[in-house]
């Protein structure tokens, strides 16, 4: 369980570096906006510095505007994912200072797309590994377990109103070049975790009751329990059913290991759900 711990600070650190490594070498020079809270930290940063005396950094307002976040997400979401999450944003917000902004390419289109790929990779990794880069996501399972509604929907508000500000503050082209690092990224993290709000495991093990007493001390979600045979063995087995979002797929693969790592899983996207799936 250590171990298993210091792995995932260790990626935690990796992807907030990434994070710090794409907007300080690409996306700040080129003037291109990031996704979620680093956008709006990105914004707010240059509003201050043109239009009054202050200077205030984007590490800085990243970690300011995630705070009230990271309370709503303790009681909200999970006490393990939260913390993770903001000490993602804590790291990043460190990196930025110590990353000193520097122009790697004069070229726009060459800046959106290397440095939405590389924040891409530094949000899909700390994505897989059971965390966030906090701010935006946590915000979006709040709301989407409050309607039930997908958390991309969210997240392409959000992303919008910071294409739409860009746009009118600092001109359209900034904006759309924006909308160009916005694709890459969507694309890249969907390649390295999943693009599905919602996902079904189907598990085929042997050690049903353990399994099913491991998940339900972790994970608050309902189980279906079918009966199965090997049809090779002839062996009985059973089948658990289990739906989750994208964000507990780290903790049930653990979990999964941890109790039958002999087991056979199966992950399939779930396009939608009729009935009851807790919110809470």
């Amino acid at each position: 369980m250590i171990w298993l711990q210091s792995k995932k600070i260790v990626i935690v650190i990796i992807g907030a570096f990434l994070n710090a490594l794409a907007i300080n070498f690409f996306l700040v020079p080129a003037n291109v906006y990031s996704s979620g809270f680093t956008g709006i930290a990105q914004l707010l940063s240059k509003v201050l510095s043109e239009q009054t005396p202050l200077t205030v950094s984007i590490g800085f307002l990243l970690l300011v505007l995630n705070i009230p976040v990271a309370i709503l997400g303790w009681f909200k979401v999970g006490k393990s994912f939260t913390v993770y999450s903001f000490l993602s944003v804590a790291l990043s917000s460190m990196f930025l200072e110590l990353i000193p902004i520097t122009q790697v390419s004069e070229d726009i289109l060459l800046n959106s797309v290397f440095g939405g790929v590389i924040l891409a990779v530094g949000v899909g990794i700390t994505l897989k590994w059971g965390a966030s880069t906090g701010g935006l996501d946590i915000i979006a399972m709040v709301l989407s377990r409050m309607k039930d509604k997908p958390i991309g929907t969210y997240i392409f508000i959000l992303n919008a109103f910071i294409i739409i500000t860009a746009g009118f503050l600092f001109g359209w082209e900034k904006a759309l070049y924006t909308i160009v690092s916005l694709y890459a990224t969507t694309r890249v993290i969907d390649a390295i975790h999943t693009r599905h709000a919602k996902v079904t495991a189907m598990i085929i093990t042997k050690k049903a009751d353990e399994l099913k007493a491991a998940i339900h001390s972790q994970l608050v979600r309902g189980i279906t329990m079918i009966p199965a045979k090997g049809a090779f063995s002839n062996e009985p087995r059973d089948m658990l059913m289990i739906v989750i979002t994208r964000y507990e797929l780290f903790d049930l693969e653990r979990i999964i290991r941890d109790v039958d790592p002999n087991a056979f899983t199966n992950i399939i996207q779930t396009t939608g759900i009729y009935g009851f799936f807790r919110r809470e």
